[in-house]
């Protein structure tokens, strides 16, 4: 039996529908309809402007919401100003343009190590990413936004504060908020005040704490070491590690505005400690801040900015600014203080109609004025303190420009210490050691005739008691008289004796001899009438002289 071979034909005609098509026809429908999806729900593309780019990179790094990837970064380029850079986002569906509104914050996470721990460890595996918070309900849509240097807090968890401080303060983002050693919060932002000489801090308080600010809070820099005097006792308190090694901020609120809100315009002063923070102050909540100037020529090298300024003891305001300008006419330097004065402390409960900023007027006028006092003698530091000087009365406050003049005394004590200090300073030039030397050589070389000198007092003293006991005998008192009678009779007697002699001749021996004779009696004659009429006067000038 023979094979038969099969013929084969050569078909002219073009079939196209064939079931070696069928494969790839399919696969195409497949893709075109996974580009359809992909297209139809590829979300929109955003722009986000940060300051600087900080590790993101086009292609890799991702955008995230509630910690889900929700978008990609597909490009970074440079603001044509070159003050920052464009991020450009392409979000993975329209489901989020809801969310794409006014309401969205953008910031970056990386890992951080700061002083309120560490963040951002995730990063280390995934890379850093964008982080978004936004909600619902927002009235526009947007494909512009501008990016958040710090992670986003929302408001209905906390709340935020406003904190100044004039001098230079331990102070950095991430420091830990206490309240009774209790962390309720952070510091978030820090920059420089409008005058460049103020530091504002922008603290966050968790919403279970944020009750506790009211508008008499106080808040000051954690002391790592306080010692305490009071009591007659002295404690020693030495401040945890954690905070020796984060710092702080803390706060206390006596309670006493519980009930009121915190204005908005509220500003809080950061205290250097606990004890300046509670130092006694007066005044009404809030407090209204009034500027002045003070000029004074007196030395104030040592008044700092943020110096106090008291009135009876209470602290009332603060220094804000000290400049020093040197006077070539008189040859002095003349210092310019700009005060913080809270002129609340001035308002009379007893009188409504008037304010308190009138009634601190009123008391310029009636004598109220500005000195520079010494804060305390150890350092020397200078303070402004208000004092009334009945004396001066009938000046009132200047206003120059924009500034008014608060009228002030150079009689404080900061004169006063430097008076007693130039004192001092020429008491250091004065030799005293040798002076000292000089007086102790002279005792020595002179305590033998003091010695002496005393016996010779007591004789002296004896003497004078025998004086006077002989100064009142009845004898002591006739005998001038007696003197006086008896030196008549030798005059009579020597009359007497002359008329013998010229008896013999003038030219005899015996003549000579007894004329040498009478004139040496004459002369002793005259001598003691002298000498009684003296003893007659005065009876003890035997003894004392004339």
């Amino acid at each position: 039996m023979s094979q038969q071979i099969p013929e084969i034909r050569q078909s002219s005609k073009f079939n196209f529908i064939t079931s070696i098509w069928i494969v790839p026809f399919i696969a195409l429908i497949i893709a075109g309809w996974l580009a359809y999806q992909f297209f139809a729900d590829r979300g929109p593309e955003i722009r986000v402007v940060f300051p600087v780019n900080e590790g993101l990179v086009a292609g890799q790094s991702v955008v995230k919401f509630r910690n889900v990837p929700v978008g990609k970064v597909t490009a970074i380029h440079i603001e044509d100003n070159a003050k920052g850079v464009i991020v450009v986002i392409r979000m993975n569906t329209k489901r989020s343009i809801p969310y794409l509104t006014e309401k969205a914050r953008f910031w970056i996470v990386k890992p951080e190590v700061g002083l309120g721990g560490i963040s951002g460890l995730d990063t280390l595996i995934s890379g850093t990413y964008i982080n978004i918070y936004s909600e619902e309900g927002g009235k526009e849509v947007r494909d512009e936004f501008v990016g958040l240097s710090q992670p986003y807090r929302d408001t209905m968890k906390g709340e935020y504060f406003h904190l100044v401080s004039f001098d230079d303060k331990n102070i950095a983002v991430g420091m830990p908020v206490y309240y009774k050693n209790i962390k309720v919060g952070q510091v978030e932002y820090l920059y420089l005040g409008l005058n460049n000489k103020s530091l504002e801090t922008i603290i966050y308080i968790d919403k279970q704490y944020a009750h506790l600010v009211h508008d008499d809070s106080k808040f000051w820099i954690k002391s790592t070491f306080n010692v305490d005097f009071t009591k007659g006792n002295i404690d020693v308190n030495v401040a945890p590690l954690n905070f020796m090694l984060q710092g702080g901020i803390v706060f206390s609120s006596p309670g006493k505005d519980s009930n009121d809100s915190v204005a908005n315009d509220r500003v809080f002063v950061i205290y250097s400690s606990k004890t300046k923070a509670q130092s006694k102050t007066i005044g009404s909540t809030p407090k209204k801040i009034r500027n002045f100037k003070l000029f004074t020529e007196e030395a104030s090298a040592n008044l700092r900015v943020s110096a106090p300024v008291r009135f009876f003891g209470y602290d009332i305001g603060w220094v804000s600014k000290v400049e020093h300008n040197y006077n070539k006419t008189l040859h002095k330097m003349s210092t310019e203080i700009c005060i913080a004065l809270d002129t609340s402390v001035f308002e009379d409960k007893n009188d409504k109609n008037t304010s308190g900023e009138e009634n601190l007027y009123q008391a310029v006028r009636k004598g109220l004025r500005a000195r520079l006092d010494t804060l305390d003698i150890i350092s020397g530091m200078l303070y402004v303190n208000l004092y009334f000087d009945k004396e001066d009365e009938n000046v009132t406050i200047v206003t120059k420009g924009k500034h008014k003049i608060l009228p002030m005394s150079n009689e404080g004590s900061a004169s006063m210490m430097g008076s007693l200090s130039k004192m001092m300073d020429k008491l250091s030039k004065l030799p005293l050691e040798k002076l000292v030397n000089s007086v102790d050589k002279v005792i020595n070389e002179a305590s033998e005739p003091i010695a002496n000198a005393n016996e010779l007092l007591k004789e002296l003293k004896k003497s004078a008691a025998d004086l006077n006991e002989m100064t009142r005998k009845k004898t002591f008192k006739t005998m001038p008289d007696e003197v006086n009678k008896t030196i008549k009779e030798l005059t009579r007697t020597l009359k007497s004796t002359r008329k013998v002699i010229d008896g013999y001749g003038k030219g005899s021996m015996m003549n000579e001899q007894l004329t040498y004779t009478l004139e040496i009696l004459t002369k002793t004659s005259k001598e003691m009438e002298v000498f009684l009429r003296m003893l007659n006067r005065k009876p003890n000038s035997l003894i004392f002289g004339d």
